[in-house]
């Protein structure tokens, strides 16, 4: 008997600071949507009410029947929208970014607030800074913080990142993105929150516009697919993710993985694996403030060979 894939709405009653073997909050089949509501990075929810505490408090954990350790649980993001109209993110850039003799510079740091408009999707200070007066960015929505519960009953700070995704603040997670992570523990334990609205490259503030929102996402068990970090996709492109640090660190797992994917889903062995990145490969980065630090490694799809099934 095929199980019809059911959309669930997703209302938690609590939050975590941690992805590990926590208590389900829902069940679903492999194949189901879900339709949660996040709260911001630092624990307020689309009113503006203090749900939980920081760091990135994410919902879940969601149980998708027939995961188990050795397959893939796959996440389509199928909406990000926010669901309110202010979002924060701190000031200046984080000094460790700098050169050290200009570090003091970038002290003391302080929260902003920005203006955001849903419908119009877009984003502006609300407090206007010179030469900055007309600045409106357009909104780019994503998820910062997701992944599933890692192996061996650890508990990861939604803080960091590892192999089971969590806090990669990567701002390619958009909508129309897929990520398979693998699975750690039956059952997966997906959990999912810090959501920006705008975010650029390595999240260098320390913050993307942190705010609530909603959000769609399929979970769906690739059965006997084992990975050993996040692999996602886009309409254009293939990627892989490193998780670490140092960033040299984070690229090397990233790279690895992509030479492994190329193998074994599109059968290219390590040499015309390499002819092929050292020419097209692009690389991405996550971000560069937390534990972890996060680099994407990215093949576009149109140089690809056909893909093999399995």
């Amino acid at each position: 008997m095929v199980n019809t894939p059911t959309t669930h709405r997703f209302t938690p009653t609590r939050w975590h600071n941690v992805l590990g073997s926590a208590p389900a909050e829902l069940e679903i089949e492999s194949g189901d949507t879900i339709i949660t509501e996040t709260i911001d990075a630092s624990g307020c929810d689309r009113l503006g009410v203090k749900r939980s505490s920081p760091p990135n408090p994410v919902n879940g954990p969601i149980h998708v029947r027939g995961a188990e350790p050795g397959d893939a649980l796959r996440v389509d993001i199928l909406d990000i929208r926010p669901n309110r109209d202010t979002g924060w993110t701190r000031t200046p850039v984080m000094p460790h970014l700098v050169d050290a003799v200009r570090a003091d510079e970038f002290l003391p740091r302080e929260m902003v607030t920005w203006t955001v408009d849903p419908v119009a999707m877009t984003a502006r200070l609300a407090t206007p800074v010179a030469g900055l007066e007309r600045l409106h960015l357009p909104l780019v929505p994503m998820i910062g913080c997701f992944g599933v519960a890692p192996d061996l009953g650890q508990a990861i700070s939604t803080g960091t990142s590892a192999a089971h995704g969590g806090n990669m603040d990567y701002r390619g997670f958009t909508a129309g993105c897929s990520v398979s992570f693998p699975v750690g523990v039956a059952g997966a334990l997906f959990f999912l929150g810090d959501c920006h609205a705008v975010q650029g490259d390595g999240e260098i503030v320390g913050n993307g516009i942190e705010i609530g929102c909603e959000v769609t996402v399929r979970l769906t068990v690739e059965k006997h697919r084992k990975l050993l970090w996040p692999r996602g996709e886009t309409a254009e492109d293939i990627f892989c993710v490193g998780n670490a640090r140092p960033l040299d660190q984070a690229l090397q797992h990233a790279t690895t993985d992509m030479l492994l994917r190329l193998d074994e889903e599109y059968g290219l062995d390590r040499k015309a694996a390499s002819h092929l990145m050292g020419q097209v490969v692009r690389y991405d980065i996550g971000n560069v403030v937390d534990p972890a630090y996060t680099l994407v490694c990215r093949v576009s799809k149109k140089w690809l060979p056909q893909r093999i099934e399995t």
